[in-house]
């Protein structure tokens, strides 16, 4: 997501901080050229002028003309105006009310509402520790009620029993008497794809509302929905009054205005974003994170909540120790493949580091293969036990064999072989510098000497 904007605005900035001092001209053209940086990514024409105006008004102050490092003043200002526009702060799900607490989704139809309540669901339980219902409202789509209950199962997540014949408002009554009986600490209302000019469909919804008086209604809007995500967003709010909006699809769109107008045109915070297609893949929307990876700053935060998340603490330390002894050997190497594949595989990561745009515009034109993380476990796995602790015995047969098992080529062997052997290079040097040495040094320490 942002990866079309974050380049552009990298370019932008890059000729800021060339320019020892900045004139006004310097700030009209670099303006010009975010302005247009936002609309090409979808950004709503009214936010984008509102955006535009304010940061000019600050960039062009004595202040930042005159100092020291106008450049990097501008920046500055374009992130507060960037984090200022998604939020300020991180907003996640209310559930400061008495149980259930009712969360009614709602949505155009194929925004992935249903997915998207499992995907909360199963958050709510495993993050909260909450009991949860889920309850299709979904009466118009075929099999809807049945596709909620099968994610239900995956998640772990208690759904309602279909009742055939029963209109949306008497499965949301009912689904309410449920959750109370059962004691339910939430209920999630998963409500029927609609457009908001389906006068009919939007007075069912609305009617819905006001029968259960949900404590959330979050907009499930497709983050690809482009330019019309202003009228989407402002078509809903004005009928149901929303307290919060879900991104789905962040993974596949690259341009990002979406978040950008909804947020802006509806005051409603963005509360979620949806990053895959598993059960799992939803993350809390930080602004201040966000923008800082729209203006190539990274998400440092970001990256090590991953960590901490698909790393565990004693196998940190346990392969801590075998660095120290020079004892780091396939088997661990195969364990940091998987986990780089847990934490978004190296896109992912490149996503969250801080001044990597150029990198990641090389490793594109590079065509660098995502899947090859696979295949390289895959090879360590057609190794044997004695192989994989002890590299150096892989010779020519050995490598045919691995090779054979792993589906993979024989150059493919060699150039994981090489690259294991690289690491343990880079892990002895890292172990001989010690912290005060690799703190003087830096990564560049670590590179092969040529």
């Amino acid at each position: 997501m942002f990866e079309s904007l974050s380049g552009r605005l990298g370019d932008v900035f890059e000729k800021l901080r060339r320019r020892g001092a900045l004139s006004a001209d310097d700030v009209e053209t670099a303006m010009r050229d975010i302005r247009v940086a936002l609309l090409e990514a979808d950004v709503a024409l009214p936010v984008v002028r509102g955006f535009i105006e304010r940061v000019t008004e600050q960039a062009t102050g004595q202040d930042v003309l005159r100092s020291v490092t106008p450049g990097q003043m501008v920046v500055k200002i374009v992130y507060d105006e960037l984090v200022a526009m998604l939020g300020d702060e991180a907003t996640g799900i209310d559930l400061m009310a008495p149980a259930p607490v009712g969360i009614m989704l709602v949505g155009l139809q194929g925004s992935g509402k249903t997915t998207t309540t499992a995907k909360i669901g199963l958050r709510l339980k495993d993050r909260e520790r909450k009991k949860v219902l889920m309850a299709s409202l979904d009466t118009q789509r075929p099999a809807a009620q049945e596709q909620l209950k099968v994610l239900g199962e995956q998640a772990g997540v208690a759904t309602l029993p279909v009742m055939l014949g029963q209109q949306p408002v008497d499965i949301a009554k009912r689904a309410g008497d449920a959750a109370r009986l059962g004691g339910y600490d939430a209920i999630l209302y998963d409500t029927a794809g609609r457009l908001q000019i389906d006068e009919a469909l939007m007075a069912e919804v609305a009617a819905v509302r006001s029968a259960v008086n949900p404590h959330e209604v979050l907009l499930v809007a497709d983050a690809m929905t482009g330019q019309d995500a202003v009228n989407v967003a402002q078509g809903f709010n004005a009928r149901l009054s929303l307290t919060g909006i879900v991104l789905t699809r962040v993974d596949g769109d690259a341009r990002g205005g979406a978040a950008l107008s909804m947020r802006a045109t509806t005051g409603c915070p963005i509360k979620l974003i949806g990053i895959g297609e598993k059960l799992d893949a939803l993350e809390d929307f930080h602004p201040d994170q966000i923008a800082g990876r729209i203006l190539g700053m990274g998400d440092v935060v970001g990256l090590v909540e991953k960590v901490s998340e698909s790393i565990e603490q004693d196998e940190a330390e346990a392969l801590a120790k075998k660095i120290q002894k020079g004892q780091f050997d396939l088997d661990d190497m195969a364990k940091q493949l998987g986990q780089m594949r847990k934490m978004g595989g190296l896109s992912g990561l490149m996503n969250m580091l801080p001044g990597v745009g150029k990198m990641k515009k090389q490793m594109a034109e590079a065509n660098i293969d995502e899947s090859a993380l696979v295949r390289q476990e895959a090879i360590i796995s057609s190794m044997t036990r004695g192989e994989r602790t002890r590299p150096k015995i892989i010779h020519a047969s050995r490598k045919k064999r691995i090779a054979v098992g792993s589906g993979s080529s024989i150059q493919e062997v060699n150039k994981l072989l090489k690259q294991f052997q690289t690491m343990q290079k880079m892990m002895k040097r890292m172990n001989k510098m010690g912290k005060k040495g690799l703190m003087r040094h830096g990564i560049q320490g670590l590179m092969p000497r040529m």
